[in-house]
């Protein structure tokens, strides 16, 4: 499984402008990221439609946040910038060449990437932007006590 680079850099984007004490602009984020300025300004866009960020024009403008670290929860963010692993329409869109999926009536793989996407979302539902400002070693720490359940049969286990 892999993470999108809008994820990445959308989450990258947010982690900059919460330790920023001022608005950033679009070049100054893109320098600072190592991305092109068409890329950051459409990462801060699905951020503002999100209500993530908001912009403000004139000298002083930029982006900032729109509410405090706190408050943003980074399932949330990751929904607005790349959606979720598991959808419930994902054997619509999986069913090969065929109507329908040739195993959806009883499927065990379905099963499976629920499962996952159920784990992700109880970590990322948990973490805060002000989570990810800690350093690696906290957020390591912090990452150690989050509890994920298992399906049925598992013991659960924390990462």
């Amino acid at each position: 499984m892999k993470l999108s680079s809008n994820e990445e850099y959308g989450v990258r984007c947010l982690v900059r402008l919460a330790y920023a004490n001022q608005g950033l602009t679009i070049p100054e984020m893109s320098q600072a990221e190592g991305v092109s300025p068409a890329y950051t300004a459409k990462l801060l866009r699905a951020l503002r439609k999100g209500g993530f960020v908001k912009a403000a024009r004139g000298k002083e403008g930029g982006y900032t946040l729109a509410r405090p670290a706190g408050e943003i929860i980074i399932g949330d963010v990751m929904n607005a910038l790349g959606g979720r692993l598991f959808e419930s329409d994902f054997c619509q869109s999986h069913a090969g060449s065929a109507a329908i999926c040739s195993r959806s009536v009883d499927c065990s793989v379905r099963s499976l990437w629920r499962a996952v996407q159920v784990a992700v979302d109880q970590v990322l539902s948990k973490a805060t932007l002000r989570d990810l400002l800690q350093s690696e070693s906290e957020m390591t720490s912090w990452v150690q006590t989050v509890q994920v359940a298992r399906p049925h049969g598992l013991r659960s286990e924390v990462f």
